[in-house]
């Protein structure tokens, strides 16, 4: 049953932190929250593992649960395990999560494969007491009409939180295979296993593109029609940057995402190779959040650039949302040659909103993102010298780059910011609790 005309529809998002990076998914669950608010509904967005870290408004409405210290304290010792909740709880507090992920807590996957596994085993596994307290709180505290998971690797929770909540329970899909292929065998194979069983309890999944609804409908053997494609939207506020900027000079190309292989850095360094050599008037500037597990391969892969000086800058991770944006209007192309077949590519969007075109893989996402704004071009995954000569048509007509650019700008605005996002997804969420019984959802 939908809410009474004079209560709110209150959703609660159940995010990830990224210990102490930016996190797209939880840079999204935040965009989305403040935007369902916007719409008048109730919004409450709940991390685990970390506090997020975001370069807008921070969203985040209660404690952090599943606390990451805790967590793996839980999963390596029995008797820290055995321990009363309330003599390790300050723990979960955010700022000591912070100072220890200050230190280089690492989040790459080879490394978490058997958490993971202890994650995916919810009440079965290490952490059955802070999953309890998580699901407690949905269910008896926060009261929600509807929750939804940021990722499937939180699946491990649903058993536990359908004892306490009679809602609707989605979970929102993206990139969660990305991790789980990095993960060694046997936890690879034993985490999809867990995951497979594990969603099957949803109520729906949700996703971002026709393309990640086919694939992970595959790749979890859920049906095509447990799926729901919901409107991928960002928050236009700020994004000051306009199509008269991509024909500035000098002719900039930009990467910006996660500086590791999936993202495809390697592939734009050596098409920039062959492009500063045909036109040594251009740069290329490089942004994003570096790990440190990344550090080795980030340098070994721009050494070739370090020759070229002035035409080549790592920009870093910007540090707020207007060097962000700055960082786009500085630009006249962003591509970013993913290896990986991306689920939803906000950096696209992003990029149009600030009037840059884009030059992108014509796989994943993709290809649809470019039909829908029509604000880019697509080029054969991992054909450099197709990239090089997309970016030397946009150099060489300036009118078809603003063009382009003025396309993908309207856009953005029109089909893909933050209020339709929650708009849409909030009408879907009142249709399923409408056709919901009440055994379903008794409030």
């Amino acid at each position: 049953m939908t809410p009474p005309p004079d209560k709110k529809l209150h959703v609660a998002i159940i995010t990830s932190g990224g210990a102490g990076m930016f996190c797209g998914a939880c840079m999204h669950d935040n965009t989305w929250t403040k935007a369902m608010m916007l719409q008048g509904a109730e919004a409450t967005l709940v991390p685990t593992y970390t506090p997020i870290r975001v370069d807008e408004e921070n969203m985040t409405g209660s404690p952090v649960f599943l606390g990451g210290i805790n967590v793996y304290l839980n999963y390596r010792s029995r008797i820290w395990r055995a321990l009363p909740r309330f003599l390790k709880h300050w723990l979960d507090t955010p700022w000591i999560i912070n100072l220890a992920t200050s230190f280089g807590v690492s989040n790459d996957a080879h490394e978490l494969g058997a958490l993971t596994v202890n994650l995916l085993e919810g009440e079965q596994g290490a952490e059955g007491v802070e999953i309890e307290e998580l699901a407690r709180f949905l269910g008896e505290t926060l009261k929600p009409d509807v929750i939804c998971l940021s990722n499937a690797l939180l699946s491990g929770t649903i058993r536990t939180i359908k004892q306490h909540f009679k809602g609707p329970l989605f979970c929102i899909l993206q990139g969660d295979d990305v991790f789980l292929e990095e993960l060694g065998e046997p936890y690879r194979s034993r985490s999809l296993e867990l995951i497979r069983s594990n969603v099957q309890q949803l109520d729906g999944v949700l996703v971002h593109s026709d393309y990640y609804r086919d694939f992970m409908s595959a790749y979890l053997d859920v049906p095509v029609d447990h799926f729901r494609k919901v409107l991928l939207g960002i928050n236009l506020d700020g994004y000051d940057g306009t199509p008269e900027t991509s024909i500035e000079e000098p002719f900039t190309i930009g990467f910006f995402a996660r500086i590791c292989k999936e993202k495809g850095l390697q592939n734009a360094v050596e098409a920039f190779k062959i492009f500063h050599e045909r036109h040594p008037d251009s740069r290329l500037l490089v942004g994003g959040f570096l790990g440190k597990e990344n550090e080795a391969w980030f340098r070994e892969t721009t050494a070739p650039l370090d020759e070229l000086q002035d035409a080549y800058r790592y920009w870093g991770s910007p540090a707020s949302h207007e060097e962000k944006v700055d960082f786009y209007k500085s630009l006249s192309v962003l591509s970013v040659p993913t290896e990986y077949h991306e689920p939803k590519g906000i950096f696209v969007l992003e990029a149009l909103a600030n009037g840059v075109p884009v030059v992108q893989p014509a796989h994943g996402a993709f290809p649809e993102l470019i039909e829908q704004t029509a604000g880019g071009l697509l080029v054969p995954p991992g054909d450099t010298l197709a990239l090089v000569e997309a970016w030397e048509r946009l150099y060489q007509d300036k009118d078809y780059r603003k063009q382009l650019a003025q396309q993908g700008y309207e856009r953005v605005r029109q089909c893909f910011n933050s209020e339709l996002m929650a708009t849409e997804s909030l009408q879907f969420f009142r249709d399923r609790l409408a056709a919901a019984t009440p055994a379903e959802n008794p409030r």
